[in-house]
């Protein structure tokens, strides 16, 4: 069932007969420079509709939720050319690609695009959630502080979810004010929230999905940039530990860790 919520699709079956894009306004390039892409598409009601992101035959694949305002998404596969198409379901698991566009992408920062604002990372700076983030990082200067301080605020605030992981639909998508409100959630939730909080007073952080030796189910974590390093945090498994009284290292071993998606 996790897996089912998680593995977002990378062969999504595709016919190409209408990919040629005519009018190209469902892309908006504004952020490019910042590894990230808008869409706004008027998503018919009765259709199910999927963006695809592609480059060096490695492929991101979205479901569309919002109709008349944009969303937008990570590249977060470098710099080079990316291939973005909408796609309309036909039959089953085919789809069709109603249109496509071919995007060129230079960021002067490959870090960047672990800044901003995306589908399932998604903040304001109006959130909760983010002013939470801004009252427990008052006054701290170095990454570490900074990270440490929503970390042990996450761990010891958020509990895991059982309802939710039992019934949790594959087209769920973390709310982060609704997690901080709640004070659940599951492993995507906890990522989700840990990412956008760092994002917001300008910690890179990303989104992982794959597997660790911690838990036997498909997983969500964090990877932080401290102090000019990436490691590894799993805020789930140490909310875990901390309500068992148990040990943990804050930063966890990537060995431990098999990444297979990144946002």
């Amino acid at each position: 069932m996790m897996v089912a919520l998680f593995v977002l699709i990378t062969a999504v079956p595709v016919s190409t007969a209408q990919a040629a894009s005519v009018d190209a306004s469902w892309l908006i390039t504004s952020k490019v420079a910042q590894g990230v892409i808008g869409i706004n598409y008027d998503i018919p009601k009765d259709k199910r509709i999927k963006l695809m992101i592609t480059k060096d035959n490695s492929s991101y694949t979205y479901n569309l939720y919002a109709s008349g305002q944009a969303e937008d998404f990570p590249l977060q596969q470098g710099n080079g050319t990316y291939k973005v198409s909408v796609l309309e379901n036909t039959t089953g698991n085919k789809y069709k690609a109603l249109y496509s566009e071919v995007v060129d992408v230079t960021m002067s920062d490959s870090n960047s695009v672990y800044l901003g604002s995306v589908q399932n990372v998604k903040w304001s700076s109006s959130d909760k959630a983010i002013l939470k983030a801004k009252e427990l990082t008052k006054g701290k200067t170095t990454d570490e502080e900074k990270v440490k301080a929503i970390y042990n605020y996450i761990v010891a605030n958020v509990q895991y979810d059982y309802s939710l992981a039992n019934n949790v639909t594959t087209d769920y998508i973390p709310n982060i004010n609704n997690t901080l409100n709640t004070k659940k959630g599951i492993c995507y939730d906890y990522a989700s929230l840990f990412a956008a909080m760092l994002r917001s007073v300008d910690v890179p952080a990303k989104l992982v999905m794959g597997n660790t030796s911690y838990v036997t189910q498909y997983h969500a974590w964090n990877e932080v940039l401290m102090d000019g390093k990436w490691v590894t945090i799993d805020t789930t498994v140490d909310a875990s530990s901390a309500k068992s009284k148990k040990n943990t290292d804050f930063i966890k071993a990537s060995s431990k860790y098999t990444a297979a998606k990144y946002y």
